[in-house]
């Protein structure tokens, strides 16, 4: 039973959120492209007569401003675009866009910000600061987030904290996942170009085999994450596509790796790096061979700070109580452009469990994901008791 401290949301605003929310469901949009999806968000926002920004083309956010004195500004996000996925969930209020789906959890994110905007705004003369609820496009994209930094989002004035949570169904419904440190990893790609030399299969030894080295490289990418990083310090190096050899008699002269980089330290990213690039053209050497190695740094690993991810546990614990708290063991090798934000202000980002007992489960960016809508009153309630607290409390404590 939640625990009435001004922040538990009434029947009627819980009825609007799962409108909001299946409305947003069933008209997904994808990343730079939720024109819709921004015009929706504002039209509730003006219905219920709170003031909001635009940013960028798709980008919106509120800011709420106590009337309780100067604070703390604190910011808190929500992704808004959807995945390009035919849905297969059989819902009432299934996508109606083909193709698009809301299969990460976005649509219910989206819902629980503006659920938390209302009940903040309500209560704003019991704040003591800011918040600014960011409603941030093409998260499933590379660079949304810095896009919207590069435009302001953090400023004017400064943020001094952000928070952002991600529905997830590896912890039990209505649980809340904490982690201090790295909670997600970075996420970089690489392109591998091999040359060697054509020739004729009977006579290898006229010839440089771009598929032998590229073997090699394969096996020895393997070997520097077991031999060269912390063992104890999660890291991933995969290959995903090869593209090599014209026909079977033929020695290739050419082939193109393609993998992904994860790392949760940026010590270890950076290290990976080099030693990916450097591994990679002495091995095609040693086979007389060339290898080119293109490196495309991409979104930075979530790594929480202690005081942040305080506040949320102690507001969790004191909503909920400590058996709806989880101390996530390690942290997620997926990526969320999250980082970006962690990486300018304190920041902290947790899991909010929606696994029903009973009930089967499916995985983010499955077509059958889906989630127990009472998930979103949770999401708001939390929300709203962690920024009560810290916008009374302020920010140093």
């Amino acid at each position: 039973m939640v625990i009435n401290r001004g922040v538990q949301v009434n029947e009627e605003l819980s009825s609007k959120l799962i409108e909001v929310r299946r409305y947003i469901h069933q008209y997904p949009e994808l990343s730079f492209q939720e024109y819709n999806t921004c015009d929706y968000i504002a039209k509730i926002l003006k219905q219920w007569g709170i003031p909001y920004n635009k940013i960028g083309e798709t980008g919106i956010f509120v800011d709420i401003i106590g009337e309780n004195g100067g604070g703390p500004h604190i910011g808190i996000r929500a992704d808004i675009d959807a995945l390009p996925i035919q849905e297969q969930t059989g819902l009432p209020f299934s996508s109606m866009n083909q193709g698009v789906m809301h299969a990460c959890g976005h649509d219910g994110h989206t819902t629980i910000l503006l659920g938390t905007a209302y009940q903040l705004f309500k209560q704003r003369s019991k704040l003591a600061g800011r918040v600014r609820c960011i409603f941030q496009p093409g998260e499933e994209a590379d660079g949304a987030a810095q896009h919207l930094i590069d435009l302001g989002v953090l400023e004017s004035p400064s943020v001094d904290g952000m928070l952002a949570l991600h529905l997830w169904p590896h912890l039990p419904h209505g649980t809340i996942g904490v982690k201090y440190g790295a909670i997600t990893a970075s996420c970089d790609d690489f392109v591998i170009e091999i040359e060697g030399e054509s020739g004729h299969s009977a006579r290898p030894h006229q010839a440089i085999d771009a598929i032998t080295i590229s073997s090699q490289i394969i096996q020895a990418l393997h070997t520097l994450v077991t031999k060269s990083s912390n063992p104890v310090e999660p890291v991933v190096v995969h290959v995903g596509k090869i593209n090599g050899g014209t026909a079977s008699n033929i020695v290739a002269n050419r082939v193109v790796l393609e993998g992904t980089i994860r790392a949760v330290t940026y010590e270890t990213r950076n290290k990976l790096k080099s030693q990916v690039s450097n591994l990679c053209k002495q091995l095609a050497e040693a086979f007389s061979g060339k290898a080119t190695v293109h490196y495309k740094e991409g979104l930075p690993p979530v790594i929480n700070s202690e005081l942040m991810t305080r506040a949320v546990e102690e507001s969790a614990i004191g909503i909920f109580g400590p058996d709806k708290v989880v101390h996530l063991k390690e942290p997620s090798m997926g990526a969320d452009d999250f980082g970006e934000f962690a990486k300018k202000v304190p920041s902290a980002y947790f899991r909010l469990g929606t696994a029903i007992e009973g009930k089967q489960v499916f995985d983010l960016h499955h077509p059958q994901f889906e989630f127990d809508e009472s998930i979103i009153v949770i999401g708001v309630e939390l929300f709203t008791f962690i920024i009560l607290n810290r916008l009374q409390k302020g920010v140093d404590q």
